[in-house]
């Protein structure tokens, strides 16, 4: 019985190479969010937050834009138009939810002045930010 369940077990862990790319994965999209991140603190946006999570969804960055709020989604493909083409109208919906989450712990809650933008990084790591590219989706 035990080395049935030992198989079983064997069977659901990741394995060396899945674990790898996830990995791989994982530091790309930090790496792509620290691009984004410089773009913006260098056209004097303050962030606020990295990687927030609501019971909605997950933002990936969130900017002071004076007394706007500005939620960022960060996407890297090989391409920037591969990049755009990956954020789907229900990831859409997610953050948008998550923004409003977001806002009732601010000054002015939902009255808060926002902007939805979509930050792409290409394979050669350029980064190009897309001010309200799903502010009124």
């Amino acid at each position: 019985m035990t080395e049935i369940l030992n198989q079983r077990d064997a069977a659901r862990a990741p394995s060396a190479a899945r674990r790898d790319r996830g990995k791989r994965a994982y530091n790309s999209g930090l790496a792509a969010e620290e691009r984004a991140v410089a773009l913006y603190t260098a056209a004097g946006l303050r962030l606020l937050e990295t990687r927030w999570r609501g019971k909605s969804g997950e933002i990936d960055l969130i900017f002071a834009d004076g007394d706007d709020i500005v939620f960022a989604e960060v996407k890297q493909a090989r391409t920037h138009d591969a990049a755009i083409a990956s954020l789907r109208p229900a990831q859409m919906r997610r953050i948008h939810a998550a923004g409003s989450e977001y806002l009732a712990h601010c000054p002015k809650g939902q009255l808060t002045d926002v902007r939805f933008d979509l930050a792409v990084v290409d394979g050669s790591g350029r980064c190009d930010i897309l001010k309200g590219a799903f502010s009124h989706f």
